[in-house]
């Protein structure tokens, strides 16, 4: 049972880990141990106080160097689901359980947007999860999104399931399987009124299948977590990070703009001590 669990391992992330740790706290940090890509990319960063011009690698760097420092180990699992129990979260990675008395959201701002009936049709053929929801399609026909090369491995175990696997990579693929098929268009919608029944692809022609799993690096955080409100994709917090779930807090681009590595760090710092007040109310 960890005090806090922050899910990200960007400048909020970071910054959270950084104050909770400081305090004392323990916690379990859910990220990349290569941080987050999009300031390891950035050529240029002008605006973060007490670097007049920093290289985003340097500041990753910088970032990697202070949780060193810190002894703050990032643990590299893929949250797929967080369930607010009566006193705790309970975080599902795969097939492994994590649980703390309240989180901390730093996932990023969402890039890509929902497909047609993608939310609608959740837990009736749509599904996030190949271990969790694999063997629901044994002998069975699916199509299968994929944006990253590492969750690759979890294609291959739907494919020892499934009798016919139509599959959509984001990226160059070498995956080789008898019953695996790579359409030559991609997932416009899913289509189905009760559950999961076909998708229609961008050069409109339809595949009937029985369910779509989608395996994203990043879940959605109002799929990660239910009844959890957003707006426009952006997670709703008050000016202390609370979310409308209690114990619940979130920092960084999933709350909205500006996209800011220093808003980020501020809006991390904010929703640390906002977790260290709640565990202290929750101890009285």
């Amino acid at each position: 049972m960890y005090d806090i669990a922050i899910v990200g391992s960007g400048p909020a992330g970071i910054s959270a880990a950084i104050n909770a740790k400081i305090r004392g706290k323990d916690i379990v940090l859910f990220g990349n141990n290569e941080l987050s890509h999009k300031v390891e990319i950035s050529n240029e960063i002008r605006n973060y106080p007490g670097f007049q011009l920093v290289k985003g690698s340097e500041l990753n760097f910088a970032f990697s160097k202070h949780l060193d420092e810190l002894n703050i180990e990032i643990t590299e699992e893929r949250i797929t689901g967080i369930y607010r129990m009566k006193d705790k979260f309970t975080l599902l990675a795969d097939k492994k359980m994590f649980e703390a008395k309240c989180v901390i959201l730093a996932l990023g701002a969402e890039t890509v947007k929902p497909l047609e009936n993608e939310r609608e049709l959740l837990g009736r053929g749509v599904s996030y999860c190949a271990t969790c929801d694999g063997l629901f399609y044994k002998d069975k026909t699916i199509a299968v999104f994929c944006d990253n090369e590492g969750l690759e491995e979890e294609v291959e175990y739907l494919s020892d399931l499934a009798e016919r696997v139509y599959y959509f990579p984001n990226f160059n693929t070498s995956l080789k399987r008898e019953n695996v098929e790579r359409p030559s268009s991609k997932i416009k919608k899913i289509i189905g009124e009760k559950r999961v029944e076909a998708v229609e692809l961008k050069d409109g022609s339809t595949l009937e299948v029985d369910g779509v799993f989608f395996l994203k690096q990043a879940v959605s955080a109002d799929v990660l977590l239910a009844n959890l409100e957003t707006e426009n994709g952006s997670i709703l917090t008050d000016k202390n990070m609370k979310t409308n779930i209690d114990g619940c807090f979130a920092a960084g681009d999933c709350t909205g703009t500006p996209y800011q590595i220093a808003k980020a760090v501020g809006e991390g710092n904010i929703a640390a001590h906002s977790a260290f007040t709640f565990l202290a109310q929750g101890n009285k």
